[in-house]
């Protein structure tokens, strides 16, 4: 198999803006589908690498269509302890990739959402961009130094996960964060603001989950 730069997953959940999604989405890219998400490649007109997952809520119809087809399937039983998309990532691990895209991971179940998020501080993905995307916003996670790409005014949160983060400095941001720590428990990088068209930020100890909520004309964080 070819070097593969980008492997995007289609989960089942919410997808805000699927043309700002379509637009993004390269030739060369290798498309899962993660077992509902089968329908969101479906409907952008996309046709998927690998199918995925225990497709308990994937159409029989749309499996045997491409299981005709000769695409990759691979099917697990609904009793297990693992989510589908956690399976999925282990996939595309196998592959190698610079960037892991995990698209409409967010929305409708609250569980499914939140472990969804907590899937991307896996020790395994440090190294790999990896961003969860639904058309207009971007979730990822800063180990270290991260840069986000997008317009004056957009909303970008900072939120310490499995702990406290320390702040070296952000730059590009409305409310400069400079050597301090975000908690938990507090809500101090909540609702932060672009001033740019790109925003920087750097961490010394911890690990940062940031939501970058962008419009469909924008580019995504980085």
């Amino acid at each position: 198999m070819e070097s593969i730069n980008k492997v995007v997953l289609f989960v089942n959940g919410e997808l805000r803006s699927p043309a700002h999604v379509l637009a993004q989405v390269e030739s060369s890219d290798y498309l899962i589908a993660v077992n509902g998400g089968l329908q969101h490649i479906k409907n952008l007109g996309l046709t998927p690498d690998l199918i995925i997952g225990d497709l308990d809520s994937a159409l029989k119809a749309d499996i045997q269509e491409y299981r005709s087809q000769g695409i990759d399937i691979k099917q697990y039983p609904e009793d297990k302890d693992e989510t589908d998309l956690e399976i999925a990532l282990d996939a595309a691990l196998t592959l190698n990739p610079t960037t892991i895209w995990v698209v409409a991971a967010l929305g409708k179940r609250i569980d499914q959402t939140l472990a969804n998020i907590f899937l991307l501080t896996r020790s395994d993905l440090e190294g790999f961009d990896v961003h969860l995307v639904d058309g207009q916003s971007d979730v990822f996670l800063v180990r270290g130094t991260s840069r986000i790409n997008g317009n004056p005014g957009q909303r970008v949160s900072l939120l310490p996960i499995n702990g406290p983060a320390k702040v070296i400095h952000t730059n590009g941001l409305k409310y400069p964060l400079d050597n301090e720590t975000l908690y938990p428990d507090k809500t101090r990088g909540i609702s932060n603001e672009m001033t740019a068209s790109s925003a920087a930020i750097a961490i010394q100890k911890g690990l940062l989950l940031c939501i970058h909520e962008y419009s469909n004309k924008t580019e995504r964080s980085s």
